[in-house]
């Protein structure tokens, strides 16, 4: 069912999932399309972003920010458009980039809304390498990561949109840089397009043996975005005041408890003691100062201009694709940065 002019798709959530979310999880409902009062406008969605943290927004637990209530429309950035506004510094035509979630069409007052203008290059960029997935990878690298000429950066998840980015940069910032990937065909995009110097397959069964080769020097941060066998591959590799930035840890966001297998806590908090390493998570919205997405627009708007970033993109067609678009994410079998073409 497409986008129509007369009827508001909305993804919901029906149930908190234990473990992967099914086709219990979520279910698609229609309503009629709202209207905005004085001080709103209309913003039909065109391009809606799947990101991992939408795992954690399906469990009512304790986190960053409020989950997703039984009933409510899954959260998510979207690129849209302003059909009506009351709004000034709106106009009807005008992009915008928004929290709208998984609806065709969504009221705002404005509030944390960027107007992205009436002709964007490339608008759904905005939720990908000039968005928060590439702000994620510029300030938690530089930030927290802070990689030196000739050190040895590790990226999980090589071929995701944060990953490939972090990669590249580190690259720009003239490290030697290892990508960790699942499959032959990511890994040898990461090397071949994206310029890594190396790139392991997580799914072969000597990884940690092929993750050391290629770190012949150790470790000196590693980008922490899955968690898991790459984790506990790259713990006894990592050199003496290595960084970790912890942006996720997606191969565990499914389970239901703890992982199986023997408790790692003592080898990890053991070497973190040893080799003196900085480990530290981070959430984007609040972990740096606001100037600093000033200097990643132009940094990243240079980079991508003069070829020394390069993007992928993996769409899919249509909202009632999203959920199962998802459950792909998280089981790592995109290839590049995941977008629904809900309207566009």
């Amino acid at each position: 069912m497409p986008q129509t002019a007369d009827t508001n798709r909305r993804i919901v959530l029906n149930e908190r999932p234990k473990g992967e979310p099914d086709g219990n999880t979520l279910r698609l409902a229609s309503t009629e399309i709202p209207t905005p009062g004085a001080g709103e406008m209309l913003v039909r969605t065109c391009y809606l972003s799947l990101d991992p943290y939408m795992r954690g927004r399906m469990n009512d637990a304790k986190s960053y920010a409020e989950p997703v209530a039984i009933g409510g429309v899954m959260t998510g950035q979207v690129v849209g458009e302003v059909v009506t506004s009351n709004l000034d510094g709106f106009e009807v035509g005008d992009y915008v980039l928004s929290g709208s979630g998984w609806q065709d069409y969504a009221i705002s007052d404005g509030t944390e809304v960027i107007n992205m203008g009436k002709a964007p290059q490339n608008p759904s960029w905005a939720l990908g390498i000039l968005g928060m997935p590439g702000y994620t990878a510029y300030a938690g690298l530089l930030q927290i990561g802070e990689p030196k000429p000739g050190e040895t950066v590790v990226v999980a998840a090589a071929s995701g949109p944060v990953g490939a980015t972090v990669g590249q940069i580190a690259k720009i910032k003239g490290c030697r840089v290892v990508g960790v990937a699942g499959g032959a065909e990511k890994c040898a995009h990461v090397v071949e397009n994206l310029g890594f110097d190396a790139c392991v397959d997580h799914k072969t069964a000597d990884f940690a043996d092929q993750l050391r080769a290629a770190c012949p020097d150790g470790i000196d941060v590693y980008f922490e975005n899955v968690g898991g066998k790459v984790l506990y591959g790259v713990l006894p590799l990592l050199n003496a005041f290595a960084r970790i930035p912890i942006c996720g840890v997606v191969s565990w966001y499914n389970l239901p408890g703890l992982p199986d297998g023997p408790d790692m806590g003592p080898a990890i908090m053991g070497t973190l003691l040893r080799m003196k390493v900085k480990a530290q998570g981070f959430i984007i919205f609040d972990s740096f100062p606001a100037s600093l997405y000033k200097e990643f627009v132009r940094d990243m708007t240079g980079w991508i201009q003069d070829g020394s970033v390069k993007y992928r993109e993996h769409m899919v067609e249509g909202l009632e694709a999203a959920p199962e678009a998802l459950n792909q994410l998280l089981r790592g079998e995109n290839f590049g940065k995941m977008v629904v073409n809900v309207g566009a």
